[in-house]
């Protein structure tokens, strides 16, 4: 995570997120860098060696008073109040049918494989950062089947990234007659 320079990406869904999702592998680095930012936001964060941003002090204010599930057979126990491990997909399965507002799948990348094979995303936002790594880990390295993908908006941003927005196709989208 070292080539990331900040979490400063629009936030602006948010306010559609009543909850978030992560993978057991994700979550301890995830808890410990906004809870670092809750417990001093004008200080260093010791995964980056900077200081937090407006957003991400935001964005830290925000995770601490929403819902998280940890999908994870491994985790014994997450130390954020808002935290629950979840143990199946099932889990997750069940969540969505619940009412309420988005859930938002903050990642890795095997959490959202899981999940596209699931069928249980429904929309994917990505960030294209400007830089090239040479390697790194594949994000749809482990989704068993095709899903096509309906563009829905891209946002170029003035730190030189570029959001992306994808609607998942289902089989009644793409047999729908264009507009």
């Amino acid at each position: 995570m070292d080539w990331i320079e900040n979490w400063d990406d629009p936030f602006d869904v948010l306010p559609e997120i009543d909850t978030c999702i992560l993978g057991g592998g994700m979550y301890p680095g995830y808890e410990s860098y906004w809870r670092s930012i809750l417990a001093d936001p004008n200080g260093v964060v010791p995964l980056t060696g900077r200081r937090p941003s407006g957003d991400e002090v935001a964005y830290a204010r925000f995770a601490d008073r929403t819902p998280h599930v940890v999908l994870s057979k491994t985790l014994d126990r997450v130390h954020w109040e808002t935290a629950r491990i979840a143990r199946d997909v099932e889990e997750i399965r069940e969540l969505k049918r619940q009412p309420g507002k988005n859930i938002h799948a903050v990642g890795g990348a095997s959490l959202v494989s899981s999940l596209m094979n699931e069928g249980l995303v429904d929309e994917i936002r990505m960030t294209v950062h400007p830089l090239v790594l040479g390697r790194g880990k594949p994000l749809f390295k482990d989704v068993h089947n095709r899903h096509p993908l309906e563009f829905v908006d891209s946002q170029p941003l003035s730190s030189g990234r570029v959001n992306l927005v994808y609607q998942v196709a289902t089989d009644e989208s793409r047999a729908a007659p264009a507009p």
